[in-house]
């Protein structure tokens, strides 16, 4: 079989032994630590009100309504300063004009809250036939409006010449166009809304499925683990060993409460995942004693650094079972990590026989669903931002390899 080089990761000559000491007591409770879709999930919480494209107006109008009646307010107040400029420009007495413009201004108003309830009712219509309505609705209240403005001038304005048959209607075209304007920023605005929510939902479908996929991934190993302990456990209750028996049931006690507290979407210390495998290496070392050997290099610095919890206890099961166990010696198992450049590093080593195909690992007895599962784990947690490496070691054994971006808790 040919080898590979050796890894870098972790060559450096530490002290062994020096992982965090464990204790026989349960945890006393989760240790909460931001992860990826927690600070989603803290986001989500902080949107519930306001989900989608009514978050972005909110901020500067507040509520929907609100957001309605701003527009309306700035829209018709942009209208009375194009009518003043027109009156200007005519040379018009503003002191009576102003009351026309005025009147308008109340007319158009009545007129775009009406539109409203009108276009709310249509919203669902394919294009076409909504953009030919527009237009109809557009034409008839642009006539109306018209109609009712020159009727009105006359009172409002000394002088004001009357107006019969056509006349009634000469600013129709300015009046509708100002209303197709309106109706062009009111569907505009609930297009752009439309989009803005689809799109946030899409993003929190993700996330959801993220998070549903990565507690897949992690539970889906915990019914093999536990049928394995629960069979050892029997085994040493038939074989009157009820001390060992005990002590197993203590230790499996406590590693499935930390199971339940920490999340599997949830991030956490070096030095916490580190505990939690003693407390599996522990129920293990019940069942192989002597066999089961496991050194540690961590350094200081990692062992703050934030990684998936359980991330390492299906390699180690993985390791155990295809390297220590059919061993008659049984073997060693080290687990080293470090950081280097922003990253943190953690290498696997075990003395067993090593993979002979290391692109095909499922297929060789099942032995790669471990080592499958935390690739998948990762990729859904770190996307493109992660290394793992499986490597045939000098002169036996299996080394995995994992780089991912060194995080530390955030926690004030």
């Amino acid at each position: 079989m040919t080898r590979k080089p050796k890894n870098h990761i972790g060559e450096a000559s530490n002290e062994l032994h020096n992982a965090p000491e464990h204790t026989d007591g349960p945890i006393d409770g989760p240790v909460h630590v931001p992860g990826l879709f927690a600070d989603a999930l803290h986001t989500d919480e902080g949107r519930k009100e306001n989900w989608g494209a009514d978050a972005n107006m909110d901020r500067f109008f507040g509520t929907k309504e609100r957001t309605f009646w701003s527009f309306q307010a700035l829209g018709w107040a942009g209208y009375g300063l194009v009518r003043t400029f027109q009156a200007l420009t005519l040379q018009s007495d503003l002191r009576f004009h102003s009351i026309l413009i005025l009147a308008a201004i109340f007319i158009g108003l009545s007129m775009t809250t009406v539109m409203r309830y009108i276009y709310h009712l249509i919203r669902e219509w394919p294009l076409p036939a909504i953009l030919l309505f527009v237009i109809v609705i557009c034409a008839t209240f642009g006539l109306t409006f018209s109609y009712l403005e020159i009727t009105l001038g006359p009172f409002l304005i000394p002088g004001f010449e009357r107006q019969a048959g056509l006349g009634l209607f000469a600013n129709a075209m300015f009046e509708a166009t100002a209303l197709f304007a309106w109706s062009a920023i009111y569907f505009g605005y609930h297009y752009y809304q439309g989009m803005q929510e689809q799109k946030e939902q899409a993003l929190k479908a993700i996330s959801m499925a993220h998070q549903a996929q990565l507690k897949m991934l992690r539970y889906q190993l915990n019914p093999h683990f536990l049928f394995n302990t629960l069979n050892a456990i029997s085994t040493l209750v038939l074989e009157k060993s009820e001390e060992d028996a005990n002590k197993m049931l203590t230790k499996l006690s406590s590693f499935l409460r930390f199971t339940l507290v920490n999340q599997p979407t949830q991030r956490i210390p070096l030095d916490q995942e580190l505990h939690a495998l003693g407390l599996y290496l522990d129920i293990e070392k019940v069942r192989f004693s002597d066999r089961l050997n496991v050194e540690f290099e961590i350094d200081d610095q990692a062992r703050s650094a934030l990684i998936p919890s359980l991330m390492l206890q299906p390699l180690i099961e993985n390791a155990i079972k295809y390297a220590i166990a059919p061993e008659i010696d049984g073997g060693t198992i080290k687990v080293e990590a470090r950081v280097e450049n922003g990253w943190l590093k953690i290498a696997l080593k075990d003395s067993g026989p090593g993979i002979d195909d290391l692109n095909n690992i499922v297929s060789q007895s099942g032995s790669g669903v471990g080592i499958t599962n935390t690739k998948e784990r990762l990729h859904q947690i770190y996307g493109a931002n992660h290394v793992i490496m499986l490597e045939n070691l000098e002169p036996t054994g299996l080394g995995i390899f994992i780089e991912i971006p060194c995080e530390r808790d955030r926690r004030p």
